[in-house]
């Protein structure tokens, strides 16, 4: 596992509070919203949302299907960030 998948799973347990879950008991292309895979909410994508920007300093303009799509797995966020770090003068 690479090291941003593995700093995002931390991300997401530390800044959303999920003390009953380990970074490792995320499943790297699991869904993080909705009824299946980790279930978090439109609050936790809020929170996320903040923390990310904070840690990686992205840019998340307005939320949109397309910025909803990079916050479907933790695999579609590290390539969301690795497209914004590429991007970046």
């Amino acid at each position: 596992m690479d090291e941003l998948i593995r700093d995002l799973k931390r991300l997401i347990v530390d800044a959303l509070k999920l003390e009953d879950l380990s970074p490792d008991e995320i499943a790297t292309d699991e869904p993080l919203f909705g009824d299946s895979g980790l279930g978090l909410d439109s609050i936790d994508a809020l929170e996320l949302g903040v923390a990310l920007r904070k840690a990686f300093g992205l840019r998340i303009e307005t939320v949109s299907d397309e910025v909803k799509t990079h916050f479907f797995s933790v695999a579609t966020l590290a390539a969301f960030i690795r497209s914004q770090r590429t991007a970046s003068p």
